[in-house]
């Protein structure tokens, strides 16, 4: 890992760490597409890195299953020569909800975030009758901010309720705007002294989950440190990776840098002003995944 008072070298082509990694573990919103359209590049880079061997594992904080997620990568334009295998935080969800089978819950998100129940018999109530709350996001994501759920959260706090964030990003990007996520209503239900619990990045559940699919692809085990962690948010790609024991590779993004989506090229300054609050460090960084 590189030490924090380091220099973040900027790269023009991931092929520069080419020799040092037997698999890749690469986020998908901001990095391989951008919610409507696929970054060329990002996709071309991945199937690159399997066709000389390599084994890519997409892994994403999207509260869908893998499937869900696999049928939007096609409907977007990614295709399937670019990944092996997919893991998200609604794959590890459907884990939790299966250990709490029986256990009624409300169901805090958008519909078309239910693909998340296909295949479990859970029973979904109203907010009086849950014993936890499952938020998967706002029901609006582009109208609404954490700012209108005050009175939901209230409701829920005074009945001591637990929610399950099935997406811990706070934002991402779609097409040109951000928009909030899951992450962002369990932290203001946290700060109300609600009790949450998160299925995805940067929590290790889902980095073992996804190491476990790299041994199916590949056939045998591969070291924490051969394997790159790729992803354009600090606080969950970046992190995650340090706490795996992983090297991770940051694209910029406005999430984090002013301008990343023109045509400006990445700088020093922005990287350093970026991690200047973070323990965590990443290898490189690349303007995009290229």
């Amino acid at each position: 890992m590189s030490s924090p008072q380091n220099t973040i070298p900027i790269l023009s082509s991931i092929s520069e760490l080419a020799g040092r990694y037997d698999a890749w573990l690469c986020d998908i919103w901001g990095v391989v597409h951008n919610g409507e359209r696929p970054f060329a590049d990002a996709v071309k880079a991945c199937s690159r890195f399997r066709e000389e061997g390599g084994v890519v594992v997409l892994i994403s904080n999207s509260p869908r299953p893998c499937v869900a997620v696999a049928r939007q990568l096609d409907e977007i334009g990614v295709p399937e020569s670019a990944y092996d295998a997919i893991v998200t935080s609604g794959d590890m969800t459907r884990q939790v909800l299966i250990e709490r089978k029986g256990q009624p819950f409300f169901h805090l998100g958008p519909e078309r975030d239910k693909a998340i129940f296909v295949g479990l018999d859970v029973p979904i109530v109203d907010l009086d009758g849950s014993e936890f709350v499952l938020c998967s996001g706002l029901y609006d994501d582009l109208t609404e901010t954490p700012d209108d759920y005050e009175e939901l959260f209230s409701k829920m706090r005074s009945r001591g309720l637990q929610m399950i964030c099935a997406n811990p990003d706070l934002q991402v990007e779609r097409g040109d705007r951000l928009i909030y996520c899951a992450g962002a209503l369990a932290a203001e239900y946290e700060k109300l002294g609600g009790e949450v619990i998160y299925t995805g990045k940067p929590h290790l559940p889902i980095y073992d989950m996804a190491v476990e699919q790299i041994v199916g692809a590949k056939g045998s085990g591969v070291p924490r440190t051969r394997i790159l962690c790729i992803g354009d948010s600090i606080r969950t790609d970046i992190a995650g990776a340090t706490a795996a024991g992983m090297d991770a590779l940051f694209v910029a993004s406005a999430l984090h840098i002013e301008g990343a989506n023109d045509g400006s090229p990445l700088r020093e300054a922005d990287l350093e002003n970026a991690f200047s609050e973070s323990q965590s460090r990443p290898v490189a960084a690349q303007k995009s995944l290229r």
